[in-house]
């Protein structure tokens, strides 16, 4: 395997609205990221990816982009932007902006235009423009937001189309001028010297071109347009445009959001010749849904169906190239409330073991904001409460379902994208430290007891283990292997421990993670080994068992080797 240099980041996820305020105005800003550099510097990040801070009116938090090339005043000026890529430069830190080219706002000049003059405007074919049928839209698709994925354009009998939400209308990828015009777009930015991209929501730019109705798959008389309108055959030409005109000119890293691809096709995306430098797969995140897209479809899961998933997809990434492993992002609920099922066990051995079993995967980690502390789900008593779009859909979508009030809240608050967007808890003050006033988005009340400065002066916290783990990966005489070695399941039917090996040349380490509150008897591979890292502070000369909610890290010593 040809090593890049993307292989050996760890990559820190910064939903900048929530991260740091340093103006005082509740809203996270791009000069609190870089205040915050050395924070992420002593943590060992090497890398950043910034959720979008284009212009934007905000209707989904900054994915629907009003202006390509000027920043969103909330979160600063272009000369803070390029503070912060300096500053982190000469911390060894480089800076991934988030890339969303299946749509706009619709505040867009493009589609501002189209809004006043609907038959003349040179941005008519910019979108996807459709006539209705009898007063009926074009055709039974749901967005992904729920309700149609059609809206109508005002003072026409047409419709537009929107993946999204109805505030962010699909581009029309079809036509080339949208190709060139988002092309020109993506250098510029290259050009400015960030180190690449987050690719958002890549596989809805192709779109099925007959435009029929499906079956239904709700009671709104509606189907999921993802059936239509994602991963389309075609979209090879798309993806293949977009690297050549772009990627391929410069030495970037991009990560593709690439939902819906089957494994087969995973060669196309991120093998040799691939459209990305990897990309993320979402099977093991959505395992307790029946759709990532509808929160009410509940899956009862065990840790083998959590396994099975997580060596599925590490086998077929093994194969293709190279994968983005996650745990949490801003479009998940927090990984110890999800993972960790009952809330007496969610704690420092369990968010530990958690961040481990994740992080020695194959491919490039990514932690979000608040994980490396044990950030965890809040609880939000009514419907007023919440600010993301997804969320107060699935609540009225529950309730049109058949279930009731309650249970619909008990649906969001599980899965809820606010889970993971609440501010981040730098200290136990008011607000978390965040902010001095009252924040954007509600607190999680827990930050008195859950937060960095805390943590920092603990030598037994959840934020000096992911400095210890990171560490190991980074520079511990294993990391070659740890980094670049091939993946092995191991231990594949035991209902509570998951472990592999990784393998390099003559190397050779085994990972070890109960997921269970009991002790669980185990047979290591190894009887020689050093331990590279371990959750618990002892460990006894013979190991038999694994102790609740422990990780084991241990590098097999060669033959004859001796200390």
């Amino acid at each position: 395997m040809e090593k890049k240099w993307w292989q050996k980041e760890v990559i820190y996820q910064i939903y900048p609205k929530s991260f740091y305020d340093s103006n005082n105005d509740g809203i996270g800003d791009i000069k609190g990221i870089t205040q915050k550099l050395d924070y992420l510097q002593s943590l060992g990040i090497t890398m950043v990816w910034i959720c979008p801070i284009y212009k934007s009116p905000m209707a989904d938090n900054g994915y629907d982009i009003s202006d390509y090339y000027q920043l969103n005043p909330e979160f600063g000026e272009m000369s803070d932007l390029d503070e912060l890529i300096e500053k982190a430069k000469v911390k060894g830190i480089k800076v991934v902006l988030d890339l969303v080219i299946n749509h706009t706002s619709d505040e867009h000049p493009w589609f501002q235009d189209l809004l006043q003059n609907p038959n003349t405007s040179q941005y008519r074919d910019y979108y996807i423009l459709k006539t209705g049928e009898n007063g009926q839209p074009p055709t039974n698709w749901r967005s992904v937001f729920g309700g149609s994925v059609w809206e109508p354009l005002p003072n026409t009998d047409e419709y537009y189309f929107h993946s999204f939400d109805v505030k962010q209308p699909d581009l029309n990828w079809e036509n080339k001028e949208v190709r060139e015009e988002l092309y020109k777009m993506v250098n510029y930015w290259l050009e400015k010297g960030i180190a690449g991209f987050r690719v958002d929501a890549i596989t809805f730019i192709k779109k099925d071109q007959n435009y029929d109705n499906l079956r239904p798959d709700g009671v709104d008389g509606l189907v999921k347009c993802t059936k239509k309108a994602r991963n389309q055959p075609g979209i090879e030409e798309f993806l293949h445009e977009l690297n050549d005109e772009t990627f391929s000119k410069y030495n970037c890293v991009t990560i593709g959001e690439a939902p819906g691809v089957p494994y087969e096709q995973y060669g196309d995306y991120i093998g040799d010749n691939g459209y990305f430098s990897m990309i993320f797969d979402f099977r093991y995140a959505d395992l307790d849904v029946a759709s990532g897209s509808e929160w009410f479809r509940r899956i009862d899961w065990n840790v083998l169906d959590l396994k099975k998933l997580i060596f599925t997809s590490q086998k077929e990434i093994q194969k293709a190239g190279w994968g983005a492993n996650f745990l949490e992002n801003h479009d998940q609920n927090r990984s110890i409330s999800k993972y960790i099922k009952e809330e007496e066990n969610r704690n420092f051995y369990s968010a530990t073991m958690l961040g481990a079993m994740f992080f020695f995967l194959r491919g490039t980690p990514f932690i979000y904001q608040g994980q490396e502390i044990g950030m965890t789900n809040f609880e939000r008593k009514n419907i007023e409460e919440f600010d993301d779009i997804s969320s107060i859909d699935q609540y009225y979508r529950s309730m049109k379902e058949g279930f009731s009030e309650e249970e619909a809240l008990h649906f969001i608050n599980l899965r809820s994208r606010d889970n993971s967007r609440t501010p981040f808890h730098w200290n136990n003050k008011q607000f978390g430290g965040f902010s001095e006033v009252k924040p954007w988005l509600g607190m999680n009340e827990n930050y008195t007891t859950i937060n960095v400065e805390q943590q920092k002066q603990d030598p037994n916290s959840i934020l000096q283990f992911y400095k210890e783990m990171i560490q190991v990966r980074q520079s511990s005489e294993a990391s070659e292997c740890l980094i670049y070695g091939e993946i092995e399941p191991i231990l594949e039917d035991h209902p509570t421990i998951v472990a592999y090996k990784r393998k390099y040349r003559n190397e050779e380490v085994v990972c070890y993670f109960n997921f269970s509150s009991e002790d669980q008897k185990v047979e290591l591979e190894h009887s020689n080994f050093n331990v590279l890292l371990n959750n618990y502070e002892t460990l006894s000369e013979q190991i038999s068992s694994l102790k609740p909610y422990q990780a084991l890290i241990l590098q097999k010593k060669e033959a004859g080797y001796n200390e």
